[in-house]
C-alpha cells in the first residue's frame, strides 16, 4: 500500500556551539555491511555520509571530544536474520568499519546486539564515567539504530543532536520521520550540516 503524508514541521538550527568536555560523539554502526557497495544491506546514502561524518569527527578529535563507535555484532545463528538476512557476523569484513572512518586507538567501539546501542551493552556507563552530558549521533540507518540509540539516551537524559547531513536511511521519508520524532519526542536538536556543530 502506498499513502501520501505530510511529515509535522521539525525545528533545524544552523549552528551549535557544544562544550568538548561533556560531549560524546556516536558513529553508529558505519560498518562495511552497510555503508560500502559491496556490503549486504548496503544503504546507498551511507556511502555519501562518510565525508561529512569525517569532517566531524576530524572537529571532534581536534577538541578531545569523546569519540564512540557503535558496530552491530551478530553470531552465526543470531534470530536478527530472520528479519534482515545475515549481516555484520563478528569477525567477518562486513562486520569491520568502514576504512575512512577507522577507530584510533584509544577511541571506544561498543560492540552491540540490537538496534538500540544501550541494550546490552556498557554504553551508558562508560558515558557516565566520562562525564558526558550531550550525545551528537551519526550513522545509518536513520529510522533504525540511529533512532533507538537516540531515544535511549534521551530517556536517559542525555541531551542529542543530530546533524541532518550525518544520517543516512534507505528513503526520504524514513530520514525525516526520525527527525521529526528526535526533535518532537526526545526533544532533541537537530542541526542542518555538521559544519554547524562547533565546539567552544
Amino acid at each position: 500500500m502506498s499513502v501520501t503524508v505530510e511529515i509535522p514541521v521539525y525545528k533545524v538550527l544552523d549552528v551549535i556551539t557544544l562544550n568538548p568536555k561533556i560531549t560524546g560523539l556516536i558513529i553508529v554502526d558505519m560498518q562495511n555491511d552497510f555503508a560500502h557497495p559491496n556490503g549486504k544491506l548496503f544503504v546507498p546514502e551511507a556511502r555519501s555520509i562518510v565525508p561529512n561524518i569525517k569532517k566531524l569527527l576530524d572537529k571532534a578529535r581536534a577538541s578531545n571530544v569523546t569519540v564512540i563507535y557503535t558496530q552491530d555484532c551478530h553470531m552465526k545463528d543470531d534470530p536478527e536474520f530472520k528479519i534482515w538476512g545475515e549481516h555484520a557476523v563478528e569477525g567477518t569484513w562486513g562486520f569491520m568499519i568502514v576504512d575512512e572512518l577507522k577507530p584510533e586507538e584509544d577511541e571506544i567501539i561498543v560492540r552491540k546486539l540490537r538496534y538500540d546501542a544501550f541494550y546490552g551493552t556498557p554504553l551508558d556507563h562508560i558515558l557516565k564515567v566520562k562525564g558526558i552530558k550531550d550525545l551528537i549521533i551519526v550513522g545509518t540507518v536513520a529510522n533504525i539504530c540511529v533512532l533507538h540509540t537516540a531515544g535511549s539516551a534521551a530517556l536517559r537524559m542525555y541531551r542529542v543532536i543530530i546533524p541532518v547531513d550525518g544520517i543516512a536511511a534507505l528513503t526520504d521519508f524514513d530520514k525525516h520521520a526520525t527527525l521529526r520524532q528526535v526533535d518532537f519526542l526526545y526533544k532533541g536538536v537537530i542541526v542542518r550540516s555538521v559544519n554547524g556543530i562547533r565546539f567552544m
